[in-house]
């Protein structure tokens, strides 16, 4: 068994307005230090093993969990015993 960690995220250059609303939330609450917020996802996806489990995380992510044209993936893999 394998467990998956996906993170998803806005592309470089595509504007992000929940990260801007929570930047000006951190300002306002005085953490002026705070010079930028990007919003993402984070999935954990449990799988059998197999050979080609990686082509398969690909494919989840370009079909379904991401979209391609404003977000960014990356993923880990850890066994689980």
């Amino acid at each position: 068994m394998r467990k998956v960690k996906i993170y998803i995220t806005l592309k470089e250059g595509v504007l992000d307005p929940q990260g801007k609303a929570v930047q000006n939330s951190l300002h306002s609450l005085e953490y002026n230090n705070v010079a930028d917020v990007r919003i993402g996802k984070y999935m954990e996806v449990m799988l059998e093993d197999t050979s080609d489990i990686e082509q398969q995380v690909d494919k989840m992510c370009d079909q379904l969990l991401a979209n391609p044209v404003i977000e960014d993936y990356s993923y880990t893999i850890e066994e689980v015993v």
